[in-house]
């Protein structure tokens, strides 16, 4: 009876779903289709926290649906002027930059459905200059660094600028540089197998699920080391970390037993139906995005930036993508996810869901593939 609760609100949603999938689709005799309901309710959540109607939060679902289709055959038609690309809210559209002036290249990037600007550097110098400069130690002053490939640039972000002057005129050496401010240095969310339900860390440190996989879930590294004991929500036992990485990285391999199973469901905590997880198609930036946490519940927002270096008071952790949603303490490991396809693990922020704030996450992708490791799927 231990896991009564946990799957029994997780995989109601999830059976509506799949019914429907199995019964093809379409509005039966029984009701109304779950399917367009889990829509509508994706859609409402995302207009209350984007500022948008519902209509068009259900249209950008669609376009953003597109572009996580179009994007990696537009990365390969750009081949090695690629410059980046970027989801563009107003274009409703895939944006890929190009370096040079290789004209076929812009338009097989084109015949792919993407728009097409030009930009100054590719993203593999970008990428190039950043790594060089994670080689740099970050002062306190230091909250993240970044690669802005429509600004042709890397990001600074810090919250004191006097004391970040030193590791600002190392960045400049590499390339262009811009610097933004924020009022707060960045700090985990950990307080304390379905996405966004809680667990427990050696009897009392709470995180989140992040997304099952085949023999447990992922989530946040800094919430445990390799051995700890977990319990789920209703303190019965559930397993251990099977690996953990942090700082550097920030994910984590949970192996579960005692009875407990893995499903492919993300929690809406009541806000929208439980999410099905259906792969891991990566979202450009631009895209938006929810997230699933334990102490916050459900909270969407905007995809900023990918391939930041985040300055932990405990250390730096590399390759986080950024987000304008809000977390706090027990949201840690928690889902990120864009329509049915998983994004990553919430790590840290700063803010919370009262005031604003900004979130990010270790991407799912690095995690199954460092771990070997695949998604429970429908």
């Amino acid at each position: 009876m231990g896991n009564v609760r946990k799957f029994g609100a997780s995989l109601a949603g999830a059976a509506l779903v799949l019914s429907a999938v199995v019964a093809g689709g379409g509005t039966s005799a029984a009701g109304p289709d779950p399917r367009a309901q889990a829509v509508d309710a994706y859609a409402a959540a995302m207009g209350r926290d984007l500022g948008i109607t519902e209509d068009q939060a259900r249209t950008r679902v669609r376009q953003e649906a597109t572009a996580m289709d179009v994007d990696p055959r537009a990365r390969a038609a750009a081949g090695e002027a690629f410059g980046g690309s970027w989801f563009d809210a107003e274009r409703g559209k895939l944006v890929v930059g190009l370096a040079g002036d290789d004209e076929a290249a812009a338009e097989a990037v084109r015949a792919t459905g993407a728009d097409v600007v030009r930009v100054d550097r590719t993203l593999a110098a970008l990428d190039a200059a950043k790594a060089e400069l994670d080689r740099v130690e970050a002062p306190e002053g230091v909250a993240a660094w970044r690669v802005d490939p429509e600004r042709g640039a890397l990001v600074v972000t810090v919250h004191d600028a006097k004391g970040a002057a030193g590791f600002v005129d190392a960045a400049r050496e590499l390339g262009p540089v811009v610097v933004e401010e924020v009022s707060a240095r960045p700090a985990t969310f950990a307080a304390g197998t379905v996405g966004g339900d809680p667990y427990y860390i050696n009897g009392n440190t709470r995180c989140s699920i992040g997304f099952s996989v085949h023999g447990g879930f992922v989530s946040a590294g800094h919430c445990g080391g390799a051995g700890s004991s977990v319990v789920g929500w209703d303190g019965s036992a559930m397993g251990s970390f099977a690996g953990s990485s942090f700082p550097g990285n920030d994910y984590a391999f949970i192996r579960t037993g005692n009875g407990w199973w893995n499903a492919p469901v993300v929690l809406g905590w009541g806000s929208i139906p439980d999410r099905l997880v259906r792969g891991s198609n990566e979202a450009p930036v631009g895209s938006s995005i929810c997230r699933s946490g334990s102490t916050t519940h459900w909270h969407c927002g905007t995809l900023l930036a990918k391939n930041e270096t985040v300055n932990y008071q405990q250390g730096a952790v590399h390759q986080m993508t950024k987000t304008s949603v809000c977390a706090q303490p027990g949201d840690s490991g928690g889902s990120f996810i864009t329509g049915d396809q998983a994004q990553g693990v919430t790590s840290g922020g700063w803010g919370n869901c009262s005031s604003g704030g900004e979130t990010w996450y270790q991407p799912v992708r690095e995690i199954l593939s460092v771990y070997g490791l695949s998604l429970v799927t429908p």
